[in-house]
């Protein structure tokens, strides 16, 4: 007799030998993406238009718009087909060109749900752009923005939670497709994208009590200490001692801000052999030790 089958809203169990999340699966996971909402924009021959405080994501539809990030030099245009992210949250403003006829874009908004993705947002720049003179737009995310299109002009139930997981999947999209770039600045997610480097960042994340030494690390991405030092600087932007030295820190203050640990456990869970040690090395960065910096900031709460 055929057995009979399971819930199908059930997710499948996972299998013994699947392989673990990769590293931006696990970051992503942690800061809780959340696509927000889709507007489009159809201003008259002159405008000048600000957005600030929320990631943004910028569809070109028609025309082209000269864009100014706060605090940057320069003015970036953009025109149609171009995918415009703008995933820190920097304030900017979207203006007219002269004589660029008529121009509509769609804009869609992100939030990060936890404070304490601030080392994923420091390493992103704070401009992407996909399409036209610069890296091509993949075929998945023009699809994307076609279903997006489908869900604005012919919305029906369920239409507000099928924009938010598209927009979440662009993002996502984007930022694997920059990060894959050959021109990418040094940062965290271009490491995790370099096959000979990326199992050294997930043993890193995944483990940081252990006392890691850049032999070992090297081993793992089958490199001579030499190579994988050199390779890893280029690719993440500082050494592997630095790099594992700031995750352990960032860590640590998830866990001062999110957590009633004592300051030894602490010390303890991101991989400091002693209290004093993980003190001086908080100290030197934040400015001040861990026990105060807590008190501090639940004394602003």
């Amino acid at each position: 007799m055929t057995a009979p089958l399971g819930k199908l809203a059930d997710r499948p169990a996972p299998q013994a030998d699947s392989p673990p999340d990769d590293l931006l699966s696990e970051l992503l996971r942690s800061v809780r993406l959340s696509g927000e909402r889709m507007a489009e924009y159809t201003p008259g021959p002159t405008f000048s238009i600000g957005f600030a405080e929320v990631g943004s994501l910028h569809l070109i539809e028609e025309g082209e718009l000269d864009l100014r990030i706060d605090g940057r030099s320069g003015v970036d245009r953009v025109g149609r087909g171009d995918m415009v992210l703008i995933p820190r949250g920097d304030s900017h403003r979207l203006s007219d060109v002269e004589a660029s006829g008529p121009v509509r874009w769609l804009h869609g908004t992100f939030t990060i749900g936890d404070p304490q993705a601030s080392h994923l947002l420091r390493s992103l720049p704070d401009l992407i752009v996909l399409g036209g003179a610069g890296t091509p737009v993949p075929e998945g995310l023009e699809v994307a923005r076609r279903m997006l299109l489908i869900e604005m002009l012919s919305p029906s139930q369920g239409s507000a939670v099928m924009i938010a997981r598209i927009l979440d999947l662009m993002f996502i999209q984007i930022m694997r497709t920059w990060a894959a770039g050959t021109d990418v600045e040094p940062n965290w997610l271009a490491g995790a994208f370099d096959p000979q480097l990326g199992p050294s960042l997930q043993a890193i994340h995944r483990d940081l009590a252990r006392d890691w030494t850049v032999d070992e690390l090297a081993q793992l991405c089958n490199l001579s200490r030499s190579a994988f030092a050199a390779r890893f600087a280029a690719r993440v932007g500082k050494p592997p001692a630095t790099y594992l030295a700031q995750v352990r820190l960032d860590s640590a203050t998830d866990l001062l801000r999110g957590t009633a640990l004592t300051i030894p456990h602490i010390a303890e869970r991101v991989g400091y052999t002693s209290e004093a040690a993980f003190s001086r090395a908080f100290k030197s960065r934040y400015g001040t030790p861990p026990a105060r910096w807590r008190r501090d900031l639940l004394g602003r709460g």
